[in-house]
């Protein structure tokens, strides 16, 4: 009972009063003195006080810090070593307490008993303690290892991006470089040399198809600077398809005719989208526009539209010079290349970049196809509602 009652009040200073470190020394002081005095008091060897000062020792090594135990390991030895010497030396004053022989079989069995399951329980505490250590371990291993893939993989996406951009901007210098130097070169002409009326009105619209160019080339490169600098969000709206783009497509529609390229499109009036109207706008001016300047002279260009399972595509089809096998891979990413239009119209290749993260910013999906020398269709799915939203206003 003593032994007990000292149990719980070193175990309740320990875990409740943070009191760690001074409840394991006081633990080994006592225990070592009570099954000294127990081997007095037992008889010497002929008890099961060895059994206990082994069993104590096992228990010493599990509540002590790696740093003590080392020190308790051989204090326990040495008193038990110093016992057994004072026995043989002095075997009267260790006087037998059994009265007969069935009363030592009890003590010993029982003892035996006790130590075999206080061993167990100690043996499986410190077996469930390594084994959840080594469990946690492996798990931070396992952890660090995946965030090193994880850091190893974004250094290299990282690496591609600064190269992609790096090839961008020099496509970019390049290709700004060219129809500057024309400008320049048409102004020169202009204003050191007499020209006939005829080729005055040559130069200057080549200048202005110049600066056309130059300035659909600026105005991509910042749309495209300035997803990737904020983020692309978009801010949809129920939006009537026909009043969306009915602007946007009789300005290509200009365009197109001073080319001598028909551009051809008619929406149902009762078919409206969730997308925002901003976005939607660019991405049919660039691919229109697109398609015009790969058309030749006397093409067509046609506009349609169709909706089916909460979804509209838009369909823009030309019969223009169409795309080449090897470059529609990498049509929607940023391995860009210069393009040159029907009438050497120049750009870069951002447009169709910014419309695929434009479409997907709304939920929508751009895809194509196309055969050389036949033409190309690109189709365009946006969401015809939005389900988290009710009631709709038609805009």
């Amino acid at each position: 009972m003593v032994v007990l009652v000292l149990a719980f009040l070193l175990y309740y200073f320990s875990r409740y009063r943070n009191q760690g470190a001074r409840s394991v020394h006081i633990t080994n002081v006592i225990g070592l003195c009570l099954f000294t005095i127990n081997y007095f008091l037992n008889s010497g060897l002929e008890g099961p006080t060895d059994l206990f000062f082994l069993l104590f020792l096992l228990v010493s090594i599990g509540i002590s810090p790696v740093d003590e135990y080392k020190f308790w390991i051989p204090v326990n030895i040495g008193i038990f070593l110093l016992l057994c010497m004072f026995e043989y030396f002095s075997p009267e004053t260790f006087p037998s307490t059994y009265n007969t022989r069935f009363s030592r079989f009890i003590d010993h069995m029982s003892a035996y008993v006790v130590v075999a399951a206080i061993t167990y329980f100690c043996i499986d505490y410190i077996r469930v303690g390594y084994e959840k250590e080594r469990k946690s371990a492996a798990e931070k291993s396992r952890a660090i290892k995946e965030q090193n893939e994880q850091i190893t993989k974004q250094n290299q996406e990282l690496e591609n991006l600064n190269a992609e951009k790096n090839k961008l901007m020099s496509i970019v210098a390049h290709d700004l470089r060219s129809p500057l130097g024309s400008i320049q070169n048409f102004l020169e002409l202009l204003t050191q040399h007499e020209l006939d009326p005829g080729q005055k009105m040559e130069i200057e619209n080549e200048l202005l198809n110049a600066t056309k160019n130059t300035t659909a080339m600026l105005t991509k490169l910042l749309d495209w600077s300035k997803s990737q600098l904020h983020g692309v969000t978009a801010y949809p709206k129920l939006l009537n398809l026909a009043k969306l783009l009915e602007p946007t497509l009789q300005l290509e529609k200009n365009n197109a005719a001073r080319k001598d390229v028909t551009l051809d499109y008619e929406f149902d009036p009762s078919f409206s989208i969730y997308a925002d109207g901003d976005m939607m706008q660019l991405v049919i001016r660039n691919i229109v526009g697109n398609a015009i300047k790969f058309t030749n002279a006397g093409g067509k260009v046609v506009v349609r539209s169709q909706v089916s399972d909460n979804l509209c595509v838009i369909s823009i089809k030309d019969n223009g010079i169409g795309i080449s096998p090897e470059k529609q891979e990498a049509i929607f990413s940023m391995n860009v290349q210069s393009t040159y239009g029907t009438r050497n119209e120049k750009g870069v290749g951002l447009g169709l970049l910014l419309c695929l993260e434009f479409i997907q910013a709304q939920n929508g999906n751009i895809w194509f196809e196309s055969n050389r020398d036949e033409g190309t269709c690109f189709f365009i799915s946006i969401p015809t509602t939005d389900e988290n939203t009710s009631p709709r206003t038609l805009l």
